[in-house]
């Protein structure tokens, strides 16, 4: 492997990067928004000047797309009752979305919210991309619930790019 200079340690992460960690920091803002009651202004303080881009308890934090990161957990908090019945149905019968895991909950949120409201983002990579993100806390089955809700959510919102 070639050592890296200056002038490439310096190179910005890609968008797509900068994107994908925004995503995962907005699923953990919103799991601890669930869990602990934390309100809006607390969690957007806290994850942006603590955790985004930063070593938290040794590990270290891609820097996010903070805008982006913003834009998900209110979207998500202002929307939450159109998106919450929206995946209900998406949900196989008898289990409502407050039966399922709570970081399960915040990624399927997260997610309905980007195929509801970011047109900018092609549903295809918001499906991939929160089932990564549930990948990095849960089972393979559970991932394949997201990836199976956020599908069908997809083809419900934006039938249009999967006709193309």
């Amino acid at each position: 492997m070639a050592p890296t200079s200056d002038k490439d340690a310096r190179k910005e992460p890609p968008k797509a990067n900068k994107r994908g960690a925004a995503r995962l920091a907005a699923v953990q803002a919103l799991y601890q928004m669930d869990l602990a009651g934390a309100g809006l202004n607390d969690i957007l303080a806290q994850f942006e000047s603590h955790w985004l881009g930063r070593e938290v308890e040794g590990a270290q934090y891609l820097p996010a797309e903070a805008a982006f990161f913003r834009d998900i957990v209110t979207g998500v908090v202002r929307e939450q009752r159109i998106l919450d019945p929206m995946i209900d149905d998406a949900l196989q019968q008898g289990w409502p979305l407050k039966r399922i895991e709570a970081v399960i909950r915040a990624a399927l949120r997260a997610g309905a919210y980007e195929l509801s409201h970011r047109r900018d983002v092609p549903a295809r990579v918001v499906i991939k991309e929160y089932a990564d993100v549930a990948a990095a806390f849960v089972e393979r089955d559970e991932t394949g619930m997201v990836n199976a809700v956020l599908d069908q959510l997809a083809r419900k919102l934006r039938g249009e790019e999967f006709t193309a």
